[in-house]
């Protein structure tokens, strides 16, 4: 079985809130999620976590440490590896771009309302991300 490694951010304002992009491509195209994506030759997890960010928000971040990883069955008999970061926003400006459709701040009590990937809302709740700092 292949194994693709993925990784993404999970950034948070001092208002709580966390950054979230809509899917313009498929797995999941329409969906909200964390912004992230697949890890390029000599990638570490960090590395593409950052990438992936500047790429999708058009923002900057200091990755910190991880808060989860999982293992992402995929329909064509592939899985992935994906690791998933807390990230601080450290310079850029917010616009959705590469294969983002959208990007925008919730609240936790926004999260039940939108269409997430799968137990995004669990992952991020379970992390405790929305609590003060």
């Amino acid at each position: 079985m292949e194994t693709i490694r993925a990784a993404s951010v999970v950034i948070v304002d001092e208002h709580a809130r966390v950054l979230l992009v809509r899917r313009g491509r498929d797995p999941g195209r329409g969906k909200w999620s964390v912004p992230g994506g697949k890890c390029e030759a000599g990638e570490t997890f960090a590395e593409a976590a950052a990438r992936e960010a500047r790429e999708e928000t058009g923002l900057d971040v200091r990755v910190d440490r991880e808060l989860w990883s999982l293992t992402i069955p995929a329909a064509d008999g592939r899985e992935y590896d994906v690791h998933d970061f807390a990230a601080t926003v450290i310079g850029g400006v917010l616009q959705a771009g590469d294969d983002a459709a959208d990007a925008r701040w919730f609240t936790d009590a926004e999260l039940d309302a939108l269409d997430l990937t799968d137990d995004l809302a669990g992952y991020l709740r379970r992390a405790r991300v929305f609590d003060p700092r």
